[in-house]
């Protein structure tokens, strides 16, 4: 991206709340938010995250800022959330470096496990306003009418796109955590292979901060279990490496599920394939994991008592 394409409000923003203007762009991403590398004119390289203002990003950015504090391996938020028009903005120290763990086999899911583990104990204390609502494709306790989170861009597409395995997967699955009275708590939501770099066989950083969610601690196990080794499209690993990760998960926090918890993590680890087939159908796309989920879902539900 060159110089001269960033927005207008971006330089201004960087000395007001940095101190420093930004002399060059290291990197532009787009996804559900829009991320600046830049090196500001001091010398310093930071990121810049602008996305839609849904009153989420303050919790995100406190608790990020906490873990940051005490150790936890991720970026350290340089400034609060401030508001530009309709986006919700903050900096952050730039931390490059690390090399994605790949795979799905047992031994990787531990790894990601233990990490999961250290993750949702430093979060434990932290009090913030919940943040709410849920990222989508989490979302399995939403309040709208029907199955899915109501999103219109997806929700005016012709839904009989959509597999009926997989509309009568989600149900089942989100019937089960629907049923069950678990407290909520603080979690990473997007816990997906691209989003963490290790070094030297240890986790480097942890990224993607704005994807917390508030759920039960089973339902989001559960779901990382299942996603841990995503880099792009739908995906579900092994039953045995979501066995393992939940094992190990338990193992590292030193407490065991209840029968019900299980259950959730069983039910938790089929919604967000699901919910990224039915977004691959409605948009056309050959859908990766759908073999996976044919295939694993009858297992995973049995698990969950769906």
């Amino acid at each position: 991206m060159a110089f001269d394409e960033l927005p207008d409000w971006l330089p201004a923003w960087c000395l007001d709340h940095l101190g420093d203007r930004p002399a060059g762009v290291l990197f532009r991403q787009q996804s559900m938010s829009t991320v600046f590398g830049l090196r500001l004119a001091g010398g310093t390289d930071v990121v810049v995250k602008a996305r839609d203002d849904d009153g989420r990003a303050g919790a995100c950015v406190a608790a990020q800022a906490r873990l940051a504090g005490n150790g936890f391996p991720c970026a350290r938020p340089l400034t609060p959330v401030v508001g530009v028009g309709p986006l919700a903005v903050h900096a952050e120290e730039f931390r490059p470096g690390g090399e994605v763990l790949r795979g799905d086999a047992p031994d990787v899911a531990v790894r990601y496990a233990e990490v999961f583990a250290r993750l949702m104990t430093a979060l434990a204390d932290l009090a913030v306003t919940p943040p709410l609502p849920n990222p989508r494709w989490v979302r399995w306790d939403h309040p709208d009418p029907g199955l899915w989170p109501s999103i219109e861009s997806l929700d005016e597409k012709d839904q009989s796109l959509v597999p009926a395995y997989v509309m009568d997967t989600a149900e089942r699955a989100r019937r089960r955590m629907l049923a069950a009275d678990l407290p909520r708590v603080l979690g990473h939501a997007d816990f997906e292979a691209h989003n963490l770099r290790w070094h030297d066989q240890r986790v480097w950083t942890v990224h993607d901060w704005d994807s917390l969610a508030w759920q039960p601690e089973a339902a989001l196990v559960g779901a990382a279990s299942a996603v841990f080794p995503k880099m792009g499209p739908a995906t579900l690993p092994p039953i045995e490496s979501t066995e393992a990760f939940l094992a190990a998960y338990q193992d590292a926090r030193a407490r065991s599920f209840t029968a019900e918890e299980q259950q959730v993590a069983w039910a938790a680890s089929l919604w967000p394939a699901a919910h990224d087939l039915r977004w691959e159908a409605l948009h056309g796309y050959t859908a990766v994991s759908g073999k996976a989920l044919w295939a694993q879902a009858a297992e995973r539900l049995r698990r969950a008592d769906a």
